[in-house]
């Protein structure tokens, strides 16, 4: 890909983003690749068939206005589903850029031919993990490419443990349930423990994405094969499930939650990832949010300065294994992890941007280059996510009342009026709707909660005192 091209390219997912909002594009296009600009044609490529689908029947218009707002000349775009293993397989070089570096190589020959042997096992587990039906896997997600820092700790030691659980081990923390935000790392210790369970032989581990189970259940349904399906997904000894927050529809939850309770009553393992823990999955079921709730939960948090500094320093050092004259100097790492707070897939992207001017123009990292290069990359750092949990807490502090007063049914004045403060907190501060907020208010009616919001909104108006105090419990959560 040439300079322009990636120049183009960049400006391209700008626009994208800028048009479908953040969420969509994080969810269906942050994985799409440019492979080649070809006179009126534009080769794009994702890691699934799913997304390939879902992006030519909903957003192929979308893509190609943004390419020829770039490139009027630009009248197709064409979407193909690139190979999990390409980033694994060798590179072949011309035989005149072989000859020139033959005696490099001899002294080499060790480390490549473990390389090889390296990238040959990678193709055979992801081969018999492809056999089982699972989703791709990224060869490069394993848990020594993995940089542990104070956010993951915990969600790494499980995920360890889990992986190196043999068969008929005792199952401690089941089903082991990790959420975190975009690119905090949760699809990449999902992949570390599917390669490591898998390599050691004796176990199946099966990683799928909540979209690949929901079509793989309805695929079945429709050959009617979905006993076979069935059997086959409670064979297996570890269940791997990414993204959960897209599993949807009735019928296919209600398989799920038979699946995990087959799966967990047997003793196998399940693994489970979403943005966002089991209590807010509204669309699920309450026996599968109950069910994920019983296990292990654990939050992976924002990415602390220092793991950014070493996630970016590990990426450095991947890079210059095919690159070995590529280097990144000291004040422009501290430069990108100071300024790249959004998440880890940004600080890739910042790395592979400097890879690229550097080789593409044969110029050396400087921080002036990397200031104009990773510009867009550079956000404001988004507002903090209130959980209702916290507001109900924080008021409970403030007004002297315990959290379980808020959520009871007392009708005493001196918890009436903090519990109507911490509906309407809940309402303005967080996205959850009027149904689930009752929810986690001791399963009250949302005309309960509605009825509350409206009366401190009508009061804060009018009372300065109740005005202060709710900016002042705003004020406490934001912080």
């Amino acid at each position: 890909m040439t300079n322009s091209e990636q120049d183009r390219w960049s400006r391209v997912k700008g626009r994208l983003r800028s048009t479908v909002g953040e969420d969509v594009y994080t969810s269906w296009f942050a994985r799409m690749d440019l492979e080649a600009v070809q006179n009126e044609s534009v080769h794009l490529s994702v890691p699934t068939r799913f997304l390939k689908s879902w992006i030519q029947a909903h957003y192929a218009e979308r893509v190609l206005s943004c390419w020829q707002a770039e490139m009027p000349e630009v009248h197709r775009i064409d979407l193909s589903v690139r190979t999990a293993m390409r980033c694994a397989t060798p590179v072949k070089e011309a035989p005149v850029a072989v000859e020139a570096r033959r005696a490099e190589r001899n002294d080499n020959r060790l480390a490549t031919s473990a390389d090889t042997r390296t990238a040959s096992a990678a193709a055979s587990l992801a081969t018999s993990h492809d056999a089982l039906g699972g989703s791709p896997l990224d060869p490069r997600l394993t848990f020594a490419s993995f940089v542990v820092g104070r956010a993951n700790t915990l969600a790494h030691a499980a995920a360890r443990q889990v992986a190196d659980g043999r068969r008929g081990d005792p199952v401690m923390f089941n089903p082991l349930y990790i959420h975190a935000g975009v690119g905090l790392g949760k699809t990449h210790l999902l992949q570390a423990v599917t390669w490591a369970g898998n390599a050691g032989g004796e176990r199946k581990v099966l990683y799928l994405t909540a979209e690949k189970f929901m079509y793989g259940f309805v695929a079945a349904l429709k050959s009617q094969t979905a006993l076979a399906f069935k059997e086959a997904l409670r064979g297996i000894d570890v269940l791997v499930i990414d993204d959960l927050q897209f599993l949807q529809g009735k019928s296919t939850q209600a398989e799920f939650c038979h699946t995990l309770n087959a799966l967990i009553d047997a003793g196998r393992q399940v693994v489970i990832a979403a943005d966002r823990p089991p209590s807010d999955l509204e669309s699920l079921d309450d026996r599968v949010r109950s069910r994920l709730a019983g296990g292990l939960v654990v939050e992976m948090g924002s990415l602390g300065e220092d793991l950014r500094l070493g996630i970016l320093k590990s990426r450095v050092a991947a890079a210059r294994a095919h690159h070995a004259s590529f280097d990144v100097p000291e004040p422009v790492l501290d430069y990108l992890a100071r300024s790249i707070t959004h998440n880890g897939r940004d600080l890739e992207g910042a790395i592979n941007r400097l890879l690229a001017h550097s080789k593409l123009n044969n110029q050396p990292v400087t921080l002036d280059m990397a200031e104009r290069e990773v510009r867009d990359l550079v956000r404001p750092q988004e507002p903090k996510r209130i959980k209702i949990e916290d507001i109900q807490r924080v008021v409970a502090r403030q007004y002297n009342v315990s959290r379980s007063d808020l959520l009871s049914s007392r009708r005493t004045a001196n918890v009436v009026r903090p519990r109507q403060v911490a509906m309407y907190l809940a309402k303005t501060l967080t996205l959850r709707s009027l149904p689930e907020i009752g929810r986690r208010f001791g399963g009250r009616d949302h005309t309960t909660v509605l009825h509350a919001v409206r009366k401190i909104e009508a009061l804060v108006g009018k009372d300065i005192a109740l005005n202060d105090e709710v900016e002042s419990l705003k004020r406490q959560l934001q912080d």
